[in-house]
């Protein structure tokens, strides 16, 4: 395979070259990643199964890059039954201006869009994200969010107790607010966000789509990570609207869903209880 990625990078515009090594880089849970040297250069390569959906990676990884640090694509292909993905290496470090990232995240939520959705449909984990344009952001939620990761989870046997009950009341939840269409990362957890040695932020490994900004920021709550001075940061750059905790934990039943349709485990009780204290907001 290798040989085949060398000479996607020269047809790209890199320098040709025999692959001088591939060393294995740890942390990914769905692609294999590597440090790839060719060519007097390092490169970062994710790999998976053919058709594993890595140009709407590179494509998020593009619009992100408008607005804050991410690994350049080099390129994408094919070699075998398998798919990889070139990336600039960058060196990074889990500590820097946390300050600067809130405020380069508000960046990238300023984004927009007059309609919800992404012209390219991409996965979050290995589950698949539909991203049809819609212009209502309760109904865009509801259909290409909820639903199908409940639909999931109901054909491995996990039925979840009410589950249809908050797709009916799901509009309420929203009532009087109408959020802007903001570029979103996707799946912002700490361990897609790192530092450049000079303290500059940088985001990597999207599902991204234009929704609400609140979806990111829910993310980030999920399973920590996040220091005060990000979120001081992001609020004095763009405030939040009222309503966002109880919002919050609407964001956080979808990927908390997800992580049960991955991973099985807990999650499913998580989940039942998050739905259980949205509909309890309602009563």
């Amino acid at each position: 395979m290798w040989n085949d990625v060398a000479a996607a990078i020269h047809a790209a515009g890199g320098e040709a070259g025999e692959p001088s090594a591939v060393l294995p880089v740890g942390g990914g849970e769905i692609s294999a990643a590597f440090r790839f040297e060719c060519g007097g250069r390092s490169y970062f390569v994710k790999c998976n199964r053919r058709g594993a959906g890595f140009d709407a990676e590179a494509a998020a990884l593009g619009l992100l890059g408008t607005r804050i640090r991410v690994p350049q694509p080099v390129c994408s292909g094919q070699s075998g039954d398998r798919s990889f993905l070139v990336l600039e290496w960058l060196e990074l470090q889990g500590q820097g201006d946390d300050a600067r990232l809130g405020e380069a995240l508000a960046e990238v939520h300023r984004l927009t869009m007059p309609r919800f959705g992404w012209d390219i449909d991409n996965t979050i984990g290995r589950t698949r994200q539909a991203n049809g344009w819609l212009s209502d952001w309760p109904a865009f939620w509801l259909q290409r969010r909820l639903a199908p990761q409940l639909e999931l989870a109901a054909h491995s046997g996990a039925r979840l107790r009410d589950g249809d009950a908050l797709l009916a009341a799901l509009p309420a939840l929203f009532d009087g607010y109408a959020p802007a269409a903001s570029l979103l990362h996707g799946d912002l957890w700490s361990g897609n966000a790192a530092f450049l040695a000079d303290g500059t932020p940088a985001l990597f490994d999207p599902a991204s789509y234009f929704g609400d900004r609140e979806t990111d920021l829910a993310m980030t709550e999920l399973f920590g990570g996040f220091s005060p001075r990000f979120y001081a940061a992001y609020r004095a750059a763009w405030p939040l609207d009222p309503g966002y905790r109880e919002r919050r934990t609407l964001y956080q039943l979808y990927h908390v869903l997800n992580h049960y349709n991955l991973f099985g485990g807990h999650y499913r009780d998580a989940a039942q209880r998050m739905i259980r204290e949205l509909l309890a907001q309602l009563r």
